[in-house]
């Protein structure tokens, strides 16, 4: 006889909250939030601490591991399985190119990318890599170069990677369920298996809470600061919790309508607002710079594309790559579980080799041309004395370049007012897609056709809210930063189990059938041909 529980349920065609992973996670997350806010100094010295240690001690396993994913993808795309399609013989992509890309970009990257994108030049400038003099013509174009670095072929291969099982899990080996654990079932062995899992499961929440409360940490004093300059009034904290605010309202609204009516519109809406403003700085700002720096950009990185992503500075030790490349490995491992889960959900009918291409190309060609644009507007600024930039990060920080570069621009005001609106938005999309995730893995026997619980989802965006107030207390870059480490370690093994269980389960179902064969001519052919 069915509970009323259950009956409830059954009613509201909703699934169930696993509360094995839920209470937990919930728990680790409110020890997390609430000291920072309570004990601000400590918890941030403690933060940075625990960073440093990693850091100093396992850059070279951040870095080999990041080329590992990259080496991986290729193996995908164009190896064997390459074909294999993620969903039945007949069956359509379920979303189209167009819809897919957006979702894609937004989740995966959102206001990140316009936090970081007028700003990151100018800390290279400040503190150049490889012994590069500080000023020099060098300097800017490495300083140029660096964030298509950081924000392209390798993070994109990072997302790529345990997308694919992911997908695979739900489109090929049919499982009912939408949970990142249950890809991993191909590695785990059968003893101990529910309770490793449930483990996998509440790790992968708290990387995606410390990777994304990175971003809000880091948007909403960049949303503050447009706010102050835009309004002519003094920044506080203040203005910052009412930003939160009034994102936690949309984050909330936007997860409770789901991911069809929510987050697709808002991510189509996104890529549209993004292109109109690339398109706006080229063609009002220096245009024909930003091209030459960007095509030289390119040049430098895949010249250079093997030496700076294994580059660990042994000798001198300056401090650049465990600032810098670990810093963003180590942000892309913690965002991983709730990419790998939302790409994979939206990759039904794809292949294997559409995926991962997918990813990479469109992922890299987005943010290259957003950061490219941004960063080279800056560095016209900074290299013809038209703005000072440099001087306001160092005494006003990085939000401040954000509002005043923006503000640079031509008809400035309303410019501001624009890129204030389209970051909001920007992240909106970001943060109900991590609340959407979240909940999905905290729901049990979530079928993969359809959504979370309701409730679930507003939870998840009101701590992901909690989170970044805490961090706000702080109001230090090292701490956002630190959260994201931290996060990160114990991707990597989970990220290692995905890919071993992906390469089972493909060489069981299609090893048979994809296997090399030797092609020769018959002997008589060849005494013939001779």
């Amino acid at each position: 006889m069915s509970t009323m529980s259950e009956l409830t349920n059954i009613k509201n065609n909703e699934p169930e909250v696993d509360w094995a992973v839920f209470i937990p996670a919930v728990f680790v997350v409110l020890i997390c939030a609430i000291p920072l806010m309570i004990y601000t100094e400590s918890a941030s010295q403690l933060l940075a601490d625990g960073r440093a240690l990693i850091m100093d001690n396992f850059l070279w396993l951040y870095l080999l591991v990041a080329l590992a994913a990259f080496g991986f993808c290729m193996w995908l795309a164009f190896g064997r399985f390459g074909h294999v399609k993620l969903g039945a013989p007949d069956e359509p992509p379920e979303y189209s190119d167009t819809h897919w890309v957006a979702m894609m970009f937004t989740a995966a990257i959102g206001a990140a990318v316009l936090t970081w994108g007028f700003s990151e030049p100018i800390f290279y400038l400040q503190t150049p890599p490889l012994d590069i003099a500080i000023g020099s013509s060098k300097s800017f174009e490495w300083a140029h170069m660096y964030p298509l670095l950081h924000w392209g072929i390798v993070p994109w291969s990072i997302y790529a990677v345990p997308a694919v099982p992911i997908a695979y899990m739900l489109y090929v080996k049919r499982y009912k369920v939408l949970r990142i654990s249950s890809a991993c079932d191909g590695a785990l062995p059968t003893k101990g298996r529910n309770q490793i899992k449930t483990t996998i499961d509440i790790l992968i929440v708290l990387g995606i809470v410390g990777g994304v409360t990175t971003s809000l940490g880091l948007v909403v004093p960049m949303l503050s600061a447009m706010l102050s300059t835009l309004f002519g009034i003094e920044d506080s904290m203040l203005i910052k919790m009412s930003v939160l605010a009034l994102w936690t309202l949309l984050f909330g609204a936007s997860v409770y309508r789901g991911l069809k009516s929510g987050i697709k519109v808002l991510a189509d809406v996104n890529m549209v607002l993004a292109f109109l403003a690339v398109l706006f700085i080229l063609i009002a700002g220096p245009g024909v710079f930003i091209l030459d720096l960007t095509v030289n950009s390119i040049g430098l990185m895949f010249n250079n594309f093997i030496s700076t992503a294994t580059w660990t500075d042994p000798i001198d030790n300056g401090g650049f790559p465990e600032a810098w490349t670990g810093f963003y490995w180590a942000w892309w491992l913690a965002y991983t579980g709730m990419i790998a889960l939302f790409f994979g959900r939206i990759s039904r009918g794809r292949t294997i080799r559409q995926l991962v291409l997918g990813v990479i190309c469109w992922g890299c060609l987005g943010t290259w041309v957003v950061l490219a644009v941004m960063g080279g507007y800056s560095l016209y600024l900074e290299s013809n004395g038209l703005l000072d930039v440099s001087n306001i990060l160092t005494t006003q920080g990085m939000s401040y370049v954000n509002a005043l570069v923006i503000e640079s621009l031509p008809f400035g005001k309303i410019t501001l007012a624009l890129f204030t609106i389209l970051s909001i938005i920007f992240s909106a999309t970001t943060i109900d897609s991590s609340a959407y995730v979240i909940s999905s893995i905290c729901a049990k026997n979530l079928p993969c056709d359809e959504e979370p619980r309701r409730w679930s989802r507003v939870v998840w965006a009101v701590l992901l809210a909690l989170v970044t107030a805490g961090i706000l207390q702080s109001g230090a870059l090292d701490t956002v930063l630190s959260i994201t480490v931290l996060s990160s370690v114990p991707l990597i093994p989970i990220m290692v189990l995905l890919c071993l269980s992906l390469v089972r389960w493909l060489e069981h179902d299609f090893g048979a059938l994809v296997k090399s064969k030797e092609l020769t001519l018959p002997r008589q052919d060849l005494n013939h041909s001779l």
